[in-house]
């Protein structure tokens, strides 16, 4: 589609113009993405979060499911739900909307042949500028959801509100709203730059040396097929970015780390712990996550007459 000019213009590359409705329908799908994967895996989650604050106890992700449900029934695998479903719609609204958003805006200042010279680096710049404000919105809820699920039962509201509540009520000791920021984003701008990097890499593979015909030539359920098997194997790639970090960001909530800086905390823990405890349940649940997450976005995308994403 050319642009209204006649110039090339990276919003008008698509099958519909990149303008402001575009955006928001991405953002939406954002949405559908991240709020319905992160919030049906909260099982797997409140598991690795108690792996990684009490390896002792939790050993591994089935006895550590195991353990939860004996001490605390079924329900007990669900704690967080709520602060996990809305944080991370909210994450999902900012972290696919601007990434669309930057990656245009980014492609024109570089210019046609720039844009397709450093395309990496432009995946890499709109990924991280979105997930940045993406993790503004998400760092509250995420603190409240992994307060939740790591705190021994009864020690800790359960319910979304009174957890949010409770969670502003202790603001000195448990530093919230914003405490985890920095960590949220050693973890969460790392793992998102792998995540569209390795997606957007990994479907121009499928599309140059498997499906080699023209992207628009084969149909929904191939596209889609090429979207969910890329967006798994990045997602593999991700969790071993991003699992020290995230390690860290559920240690931050332990009453024995109260008051101690991320340095010391890692210090404490060595390197190679927080790289690997748990690391294995983390690959599982954020590939199948990913893919899901890359699935749900380019169906809706799809739904709506925009085409999936990548491959050209």
């Amino acid at each position: 589609m050319s642009s209204p000019s006649g110039k090339w213009d990276a919003r008008y590359l698509g099958p519909v113009p990149h303008d402001s409705i575009y955006y928001a329908k991405c953002m939406f799908g954002g949405v559908l993405a991240c709020g319905i994967t992160h919030a049906g895996i909260t099982p797997l989650d409140v598991t690795k979060c108690n792996m990684q604050v009490n390896p002792g106890k939790f050993k591994g992700l089935v006895p550590g499911l195991k353990t939860i449900a004996a001490e605390e029934g079924a329900k007990g695998l669900w704690k967080g739900f709520g602060p996990t479903f809305v944080g991370y719609s909210l994450q999902g609204l900012f972290k696919y909307g601007l990434y669309e958003y930057f990656k245009d805006t980014y492609m024109n200042l570089a210019g046609e042949e720039a844009s397709k010279q450093y395309k990496g680096a432009i995946w890499l710049a709109g990924s991280a500028s979105a997930e940045f404000f993406a993790d503004i919105a998400l760092c509250p809820l995420e603190m409240t959801k992994v307060k939740i699920q790591t705190s021994p039962a009864g020690t800790f509201p359960i319910p979304m509100g009174k957890a949010l509540a409770e969670m502003s009520k202790l603001r000195v000791e448990t530093r919230y709203p914003f405490g985890s920021l920095i960590p949220l984003w050693s973890r969460q701008i790392p793992y998102t730059m792998a995540k569209f990097f390795f997606f957007e890499y990994i479907v121009g593979l499928f599309y140059g040396h498997v499906f080699t015909a023209p992207k628009e030539t084969y149909g929904k359920p191939t596209q889609l097929g090429v979207t969910f098997a890329s967006g798994y194997l990045a997602g593999v790639v991700c969790a071993v970015v991003s699992h020290p970090a995230d390690s860290l960001v559920s240690l931050m909530g332990k009453p024995e780390h109260k008051g101690k800086g991320l340095g010391a905390i890692a210090s404490e823990v060595g390197f190679g712990t927080l790289a690997t405890k748990g690391l294995g349940t983390r690959v599982i649940m954020i590939g199948t996550l990913t893919g899901f997450q890359w699935w749900i976005y380019d169906s809706f995308k799809t739904a709506m007459g925009m085409g999936t994403t990548g491959g050209k």
